[in-house]
């Protein structure tokens, strides 16, 4: 399936020349995953790679952390009601004694991980892995190589100019994964669900680099799949700090150019990363 990108005639002005030319859009549609048959959550996302985002849906709520939990994903015949396929809505099977988590109050936009859930100590979910345990270290030519190295994956990027990216690197600043969605939250799911389907998680030893901001879900996000260390060319949230300093995170903001700076878990930089200026 190949609809991340959509064809559109547009009008084009540049200082008083107006010319008509077809231009491409970033795809955005709802997907439903359903649970063993139920419906769970609706979210707006890029179409491609629904698999692995609704696996990584469910390491992000906590629901599944090996691929043993996942007996089958598939997309549902006959979505409507003139029997055809949409390839917009997903059934997980979860394997015998996989408890499945509560369903979402409301769909999930592309721009919000977190709605739906009751409260904030909801969203603290309990991860089945310490990030602060990990003791990976980084130097300073691997972490300011990090946003290059993201935007030269960003294939349909650079088509559309509207999508977000999430990448996995080793400790060395090698790309184990990228992708990309509308949703910077889609995006990380996306990726922990290579992971959990890969049989990768936890995901110790890496980093994850994000082309947006470092929201409060995207920390969860790295924490339930035990990533170390996340990465962001933007700012954090307060509350993103505080939950990366409570769960050992390293969290590194506006990073740019050879300039950073390091919210929480500072001590993954290794010495040659921390000279004075």
């Amino acid at each position: 399936m190949s609809r991340v990108s959509v064809k559109r005639r547009i009008l084009r002005v540049k200082d008083t020349a107006r010319t008509s030319r077809i231009d491409s859009l970033a795809a955005e549609e709802p997907l439903e995953i359903r649970l063993n048959g139920t419906p769970l959550t609706v979210t707006m996302r890029t179409p491609g790679d629904d698999f692995d985002l609704a696996a990584g849906f469910l390491v992000s709520e906590g629901a599944v952390g090996s691929p043993d939990d996942i007996a089958t994903i598939r997309y549902c015949a006959g979505a409507t009601v003139d029997g055809g396929n949409t390839y917009n809505v997903l059934d997980v099977r979860l394997a015998p004694g996989v408890p499945a988590p509560e369903p979402r109050n409301f769909y999930t936009t592309s721009s919000c991980g977190v709605c739906g859930k009751a409260s904030l100590e909801a969203v603290r979910t309990v991860a089945r892995w310490s990030a602060g345990d990990d003791p990976v270290e980084l130097t300073l030519p691997v972490v300011t190589s990090l946003p290059l190295r993201l935007r030269a994956a960003q294939r349909v990027f650079d088509r559309t100019g509207g999508l977000h990216a999430a990448g996995l690197f080793t400790a060395g600043g090698e790309a184990l994964c990228v992708r990309e969605d509308v949703g910077r939250h889609n995006a990380v799911d996306k990726l922990l669900g290579w992971a959990l389907r890969n049989g990768r998680l936890p995901l110790r030893g890496t980093v994850l680099m994000v082309s947006g901001r470092a929201s409060f879900e995207l920390v969860q996000k790295a924490v339930m799949g035990g990533v170390p260390v996340l990465a962001a060319v933007s700012a954090p949230s307060s509350l993103a700090v505080e939950l990366a300093a409570e769960e050992g995170l390293t969290l590194i903001g506006f990073l740019r150019g050879e300039s950073m700076n390091v919210y929480a878990g500072e001590h993954r930089l290794s010495e040659e990363a921390l000279l004075p200026d």
